[in-house]
């Protein structure tokens, strides 16, 4: 395809994208959340949309499936960011990382006397790196949904994962006790495509950017 195609997920970033790509001109001919259809059109002939899972952004645009895509930073360290180039923190879907542990638990205390913890965490790269730095010992567990089960059940001592309002958190009787990062989301360009579509991916991109600074 001549035109551009730029990967989002369902959900708050592509929610939170809407107004960003209004400033670049270009307006989804479709909602992902009532379409069934995996590429939607928009109002420009040379701009389309594909949805993938936020998980697979980096991968789709990494390999030239897409030329751009928004992608969370907490997916973009566990991607490695080979081959990308993450011109903007667009601000968007903003969170935090965190570890959680049920209520009661003397995180501060076990970590004090050297216990080896067991913790679950679909981010095992940002887990590995955080403790590591602390020179805590862990068991990491990779989970792909519903981290907070994981203590609750006894599989875990404690959690690595995003925490917004923490009301999630609080219905499962868990606590956040350190924060790893600030979360935001990421757009990213194929860097091939940089170079052949410059004249197409710019004025996207600077438009991206005057939003945002908006």
């Amino acid at each position: 395809m001549t035109g551009i195609t730029i990967a989002l997920s369902k959900g708050r970033i592509f929610e939170e994208t809407l107004p960003l790509l209004a400033a670049a001109g270009i307006v989804p001919a479709d909602d992902p959340e009532t379409s069934r259809k995996l590429i939607l059109g928009t109002n420009r002939a040379d701009v389309r949309l594909v949805i993938v899972r936020a998980s697979d952004t980096p991968t789709y645009v990494q390999y030239g499936a897409a030329d751009l895509g928004i992608a969370g930073k907490d997916v973009l360290i566990e991607h490695g960011g080979a081959g990308l180039y993450q011109p903007l923190d667009l601000k968007i879907a903003r969170c935090r990382m965190a570890v959680a542990v049920p209520n009661g638990f003397d995180y501060v205390a076990a970590v004090r006397r050297g216990a080896r913890l067991r913790v679950a965490s679909k981010y095992i790269q940002t887990a590995r790196e955080h403790f590591a730095a602390k020179g805590v010992h862990v068991d990491l567990i990779k989970l792909y949904g519903s981290m907070e089960l994981a203590p609750l059940v006894g599989l875990a001592d404690a959690i690595v994962d995003l925490v917004s309002s923490g009301n999630t958190l609080k219905a499962n009787n868990l606590v956040a006790v350190e924060d790893i990062m600030p979360i935001s989301s990421r757009l990213i360009v194929n860097q091939a495509s940089l170079k052949m579509k410059r004249e197409l991916l710019q004025p996207v991109i600077d438009a991206f950017a005057g939003a945002v600074r908006d």
